[in-house]
């Protein structure tokens, strides 16, 4: 049987970015991670400690879900931060959330960054490396989920850390294998009987249509889907039927044991 995570970013429910306020919890009942927003993007301190909460109860791993300081761009926008400012902001973000997740019973256990960040440090060297020694600061055993073949990833092996790789359900591909920036035509998947279908291949084939009608490869130890992105939680739906209707088990691809 073949195995993958299923992973959703959650806990960013404040400010008009929400599209569907009751979307964490549905989502979390079908996810098997949930990386958690720290604050700089979406989300504050309570929502971190409920969502972390929830999370734990239903055996969903946590992770952390850093992002450039920029609450009013919903953390969508390149900053050029310089490399010590972002690795002190890193620290700060996922730090917090691991003392968050510790006071409600639960344990991060990856780290995830966020928007326009994630997108970066696909590229952009100093960057993947802010991020890098960000988590090996907190806490080396955290693994590091990104795109395949990103800097970030490659940095990360490089530098001793775990790694993980990811694919999108819901975010259309360019034939280089990165996302497909948002605004541009084909940067969303929002049917749900599309993303299933993307899903089960991803997990099965490890292949997706990119927006040019190619097929490009995608290696992944966990699928991602939006919170925000219109319809999620049915997509999520038709995600989880569609993958065990193929026989892919839906399980986190780290333990989501808690501390003692």
């Amino acid at each position: 049987m073949s195995v993958i995570d299923l992973n959703a970013d959650l806990g960013e429910g404040d400010g008009p970015w929400r599209l569907e306020p009751a979307c964490d919890d549905a989502l979390l009942d079908l996810v098997s991670s949930a990386n958690v927003a720290t604050g700089y993007h979406g989300g504050d301190a309570l929502t971190m400690a409920r969502t972390c909460a929830a999370a734990a109860a239903r055996g969903v791993a946590v992770g952390a879900h850093p992002s450039y300081d920029d609450r009013a761009g919903f953390g969508r926008r390149r900053l050029d931060v310089p490399r010590d400012v972002l690795r002190a902001q890193l620290v700060h973000q996922v730090g917090g959330l691991v003392a968050v997740a510790r006071s409600v019973g639960a344990r991060v256990t990856h780290v995830k960054p966020h928007g326009a960040l994630y997108n970066a440090v696909v590229h952009d060297e100093e960057q993947a490396r802010a991020v890098v020694e960000a988590v090996a600061a907190v806490d080396p055993a955290l693994v590091l989920l990104g795109l395949p073949g990103s800097q970030v990833l490659r940095l990360a092996a490089d530098a001793g850390l775990r790694t993980a790789t990811e694919a999108f359900v819901d975010r259309g591909y360019a034939p280089d294998g990165t996302l497909v920036a948002r605004g541009l035509p084909g940067a969303l998947v929002t049917d749900a009987r599309e993303a299933a279908e993307r899903a089960v291949r991803m997990a099965t084939e490890g292949a997706v249509v990119a927006v040019d009608g190619r097929t490009v490869p995608v290696a992944a130890d966990s699928l991602c889907l939006h919170s925000d992105t219109p319809g999620a939680a049915p997509i999520a739906r038709a995600v989880r039927a569609a993958l065990a209707a193929a026989g892919v088990e839906v399980r986190p691809f780290v333990t989501t044991r808690a501390p003692a």
